[in-house]
């Protein structure tokens, strides 16, 4: 999935042939991202998303290392995370606890893996800061698939899963499988950082999976609201993060992440104006 580096020159041609998939690809991981994001505001789950990125990022560095796709290993490293934090850590406290060990060992894997590779490969560095050819023609595929598995799933989960983050111990009276629930919904957690791994990086995926959300939820209530705002937030942060970065070599994640706390700030900005306004 690793495309073509902008430290190079390149024609209009060639860069057309490089943005065109990495726009269409910022716009659905920001749609997803803003969607998914909401959920995982609403259970309290932004420190569980850095734990996933984490083995998401050994995952991806074992693929590289194996001549597996990068996205592939990513996706097993996040599947992986998700399973252990959904059985044993569905309590906050028991989370965040295994958070805290998941992330430093993801970490220090992936590192690990990473200095087998040959002297001079940058993929490893596109890993964990992103890169803008990261997802190319044939990744799109792969993510138009984690797309539709993710967005029926979370429509036919999006009732029960917001009752059970509501009121836990009413859900369970109630018959609402929590566990399995959690599970669910942290394994789609899952595919949804390990493709956007490969846009933003390990490091920076919390600027498209919790800070479009965290703003819209700042200027909004109404659930549709929300969403909605959400996942524009999402798309205008990794679009514009992907056009800006067309002009400079550095990678998008950078850019992602600024254009997404500049929006964070202004809906602080409204909220703490709406509070003063009688």
């Amino acid at each position: 999935m690793i495309g073509p580096r902008l430290d190079v020159p390149l024609d209009e041609t060639a860069l057309t042939a490089l943005v065109a998939p990495s726009l269409v690809a910022a716009a659905v991981l920001g749609l997803l991202g803003g969607i998914v994001g909401v959920m995982v505001m609403r259970r309290d789950l932004a420190f569980a998303v850095h734990g996933i990125s984490e083995l998401s990022f050994a995952g991806g560095a074992a693929g590289l290392l194996l001549g597996v796709d990068a996205v592939v290993g990513s996706i097993g490293g996040s599947l992986l995370a998700a399973v252990v934090l959904g059985f044993v850590g569905v309590r906050a406290r028991d989370r965040n606890s295994v958070v805290g060990v998941l992330m430093p060992t993801g970490l220090g894997i992936g590192i690990l893996l990473l200095t087998f590779l040959p002297e001079g490969d940058a993929h490893g560095l596109e890993l964990l800061a992103g890169e803008l050819a990261g997802i190319g023609d044939p990744g799109l595929g792969v993510l138009a698939v984690v797309a539709v598995v993710v967005l029926v799933a979370l429509a036919l989960l999006w009732r029960p899963l917001a009752f059970a983050s509501l009121d836990p111990e009413v859900a369970r009276a109630r018959g609402v499988p929590e566990r399995a629930l959690s599970v669910a919904f942290l394994l789609l957690l899952g595919l949804v950082t390990a493709v956007a791994v490969q846009l933003v990086g390990a490091l920076l995926v919390l600027a498209l999976l919790v800070t479009p959300a965290a703003a819209a939820l700042r200027v909004a209530s109404s659930t549709a609201v929300v969403i909605a705002l959400a996942a524009v937030f999402g798309i205008v942060s990794a679009g514009g993060g992907v056009l800006v970065a067309v002009a400079g070599t550095l990678p998008v994640s950078p850019f992602v992440t600024m254009i997404s706390f500049l929006i964070y700030v202004g809906c602080r900005a409204v909220e703490a104006a709406r509070r003063r306004v009688p």
